[in-house]
């Protein structure tokens, strides 16, 4: 066969896998809606089929299972928000660290389904979805120490202290985008004030980790 017969032959399946993966994230999209309103349990697979409007061997076909389907709305949704709060490799510490905490809280703004996907979940205590989103628990984690100390790797009491910073976050989130009573940029100055008492307690136990000079109370 000819390179230019063997190039026609490939395009045809280069659109296929092109359809494919756009009905793939269709389908994921969906699932974030339809997973954010109901329980992991409530929803059957001819319950998802019905509301997303297609076969349900079609979801089969992309997702082996109903916790396959599901375990793909939680890595997708997962992707966004890190690549979306742990952006702006380029500004000055400090400035990353209020960028990374905004970029949070513009997701779960404008994202309330997918974040609430990712927080509160509805698997239960599925150790694959825990694993999901330790993991986002951990990379925000690593981008306010590397805002804060200028590195990512930190000991485990420093690790501790910003873990806690960042679950209280997630329950405060949670509870703002259900009654926003306050502005994002409220939100925001109120998550970095909290953020500096923690820096400044993890420093209080372990000089090691002095509060950056943003964290300080002034004298």
């Amino acid at each position: 066969m000819k390179i230019s017969q063997q190039r026609d032959a490939a395009r045809p399946r280069a659109r296929g896998t092109e359809r494919s993966l756009a009905r793939r994230a269709e389908l994921i999209a969906i699932g974030r809606r339809l997973f954010a309103d109901t329980s992991y349990d409530a929803l059957s697979m001819d319950d998802i089929a019905r509301q997303a409007h297609v076969a349900k061997g079609l979801i089969y076909y992309y997702f082996h299972s109903k916790r396959g389907y599901y375990l793909a709305i939680v890595q997708d949704s997962v992707a966004d928000l890190v690549t979306f709060a742990a952006g702006g490799l380029e500004l000055p510490p400090v400035e990353r660290v209020h960028r990374t905490i905004d970029g949070y809280l513009r997701y779960a703004e404008h994202n309330h389904a997918a974040y609430r996907t990712i927080v509160s979940g509805g698997v239960g205590f599925d150790t694959e979805v825990q694993a999901i989103r330790d993991g986002v628990r951990e990379a925000i984690v690593a981008t306010i120490a590397e805002g804060a100390y200028g590195r990512r790797k930190i000991d485990p009491l420093a690790r501790m202290g910003l873990l806690g910073w960042v679950c209280a976050v997630e329950g405060a989130t949670l509870d703002w985008i259900d009654r926003p009573e306050l502005s994002r940029d409220t939100m925001r100055e109120l998550l970095v004030k909290t953020l500096g008492g923690a820096l400044r307690a993890i420093e209080e136990l372990d000089p090691a980790y002095p509060a950056p000079a943003s964290a300080r109370r002034d004298p």
